[in-house]
């Protein structure tokens, strides 16, 4: 190889490891590269909707591309860039720069827009970059699950205004009618006293309102909401008042006085009779008295018998409470003033229990006066000479007179069973006279349609002759009259006594 060769050689290596020797220098002063995974927070939006994002600032903010808005991210980040944009900048290019009012990371915000586009960037400080890759996924586990959940949730600050939503919230925000102004439960109306964790969401004219369970938790100043839809729940309950409603309507037309106590032991509906037979105040009525108050204020104004020791007064009242629980409580109370009333408890559905009270004084008035009259008509009939012997259209013994039970030694009252037309004619026939015209009478006691009446003689074995006067009286029944023949006429020779149905004579 000739001399100028060798020379170009050894100047072209020297050039190539000046060359090496450069590039590692300059290497060696350049900061190490961020670990996988961990990058500056970047969002970009075209037309104020969110095309795109890194996955440091989608896991951050929970946002997923196509479903997020600039607003979204500008509630999110005002409380500590009070300047944010209210919109997404567009048109020509140019960029704005804002800084947090505190120190926590990120502390600074960068805004570029070119035309619809609009980018926002967070750098990571030092602190950031040592998030290691376990905690994004993490965050993007809770991220998941935070907009997967068919249940609205969102945060507020300090100040009331939402800094975080799900996209359940997002959705519910869409439909809702705006109002950017409004900081926490944005979307649904204030509570109601009576259901304090229940809101309605506002929604558009003559639409059907949604309404929602409300939870909310207090965490590092930032209040954390739940909402879960009840509208199942509230239909139910309309049902139920609905139902109660036509209840009450169907008994208020009801003569017998309604009290039903729901398992807390207080009263839940009533009817107007209960005002009327109990004389209680409709507004201590209306104020859901408890069992215990409501037996004592009876008590108190004298619709109950007066206990004759007040002492166990409680305890007496807590065994009714406990009959009618289990369906054993039914009395009649006797009144001072004279009337009378039937008390019933039964048990209803979920612990309930009902009490019926009815006023029965006509129905005892007319029993009493019933039972007086048979026992004047029982007692005047026992003075008769003749006996008498009423038997149903069944063709059982219902009504004997003293006189029939000294003659024939029968008495219904005193038979363990019913005695019936032919075992009235067996004692008949065994303590009297052979008589063929025994089996006509109970044909003609269980005989249908008219019947016209007849009499036949009888003779006793021990006393004097008898004429035996069968007649129909009301209802199909039979009557039987055992009366003294009269003086004069011929005593019937026991030997030889009628032997056919038309030997009978018609009764006079």
């Amino acid at each position: 190889m000739a001399l100028p060769d060798v020379i170009i050689v050894l100047a072209a290596a020297f050039a190539t490891a000046l060359a090496a020797l450069w590039w590692l220098s300059t290497a060696a002063g350049r900061p190490a590269a961020a670990p996988p995974g961990i990058d500056d927070m970047s969002l970009l939006f075209e037309d104020g909707e969110l095309i795109h994002g890194s996955d440091s600032a989608l896991t951050r903010f929970a946002l997923a591309p196509g479903h997020h808005q600039w607003e979204d991210i500008r509630e999110a980040l005002l409380s500590r860039f009070p300047e944010f944009p209210r919109t997404a900048r567009h048109g020509a290019t140019g960029k704005l720069t804002l800084t947090a009012e505190d120190g926590d990371s990120p502390s600074e915000l960068r805004i570029t827009w070119r035309d619809a586009l609009c980018w926002l960037h967070l750098p990571q400080t030092r602190a950031a970059e040592e998030i290691t890759q376990e905690t994004f996924q993490k965050l993007a586990a809770l991220r998941r699950a935070s907009e997967t959940s068919p249940n609205p949730a969102w945060q507020t600050n300090a100040a009331g205004r939402i800094i975080w939503h799900n996209r359940a919230y997002g959705a519910l925000k869409r439909k809702a009618p705006a109002d950017p102004e409004c900081g926490g439960a944005a979307l649904f109306s204030t509570p109601s006293p009576e259901h304090p964790n229940r809101v309605c969401l506002r929604c558009g004219d003559g639409d059907k309102p949604d309404w929602y369970a409300l939870t909310t938790t207090t965490e590092d100043n930032v209040q954390v909401y739940h909402a879960t839809c009840i509208n199942a729940v509230v239909a139910a309950e309309e049902a139920q008042r609905n139902f109660v409603q036509t209840l009450a309507k169907t008994f208020a037309h009801l003569s017998i006085g309604l009290a039903i106590f729901d398992r807390n032991g207080q009263l839940a509906l009533f009817n107007p009779a209960l005002v009327d037979l109990t004389a209680l105040p409709a507004p201590f009525l209306s104020a859901r008295p408890t069992m215990v108050s409501f037996f004592d204020q009876l008590r108190e104004s004298r619709r109950m018998p007066e206990p004759k020791n007040y002492k166990n007064w409680r305890q007496e009242i807590a065994e009714v409470i406990a009959a009618a629980t289990d369906g054993r409580y039914q009395e009649t109370w006797s009144l001072e003033n004279g009337q009378t009333y039937s008390i019933r408890g039964r048990p209803h559905p979920d612990g309930a229990t009902a009490f019926l009270i009815e006023d029965i004084t006509a129905e005892v008035t007319l029993t009493r006066n019933f039972r007086a009259e048979l026992e004047q008509s029982q007692s005047l009939l026992d003075k008769l000479e003749d006996g008498f012997a009423v038997f149903s259209a069944s063709g059982v013994l219902t009504f004997c007179n003293a006189a029939y039970r000294d003659q024939w030694k029968q008495d219904p009252d005193k038979s363990f069973a019913e005695i019936t037309i032919n075992d009235a004619i067996r004692v008949w026939q065994k303590m009297s006279a052979a008589n063929p015209l025994w089996p006509d009478v109970a044909e003609f006691v269980m005989g249908r349609g008219d019947r016209a009446g007849w009499n036949m003689p009888v003779a006793p074995l021990h006393g004097a002759a008898l004429t035996c006067e069968i007649s129909a009286i009301a209802s199909g029944a039979t009557l039987l009259r055992f009366r003294p023949t009269p003086v004069g006429t011929a005593r019937p020779d026991r030997s030889a006594m009628p032997s056919a149905c038309d030997r009978r004579q018609p009764s006079n």
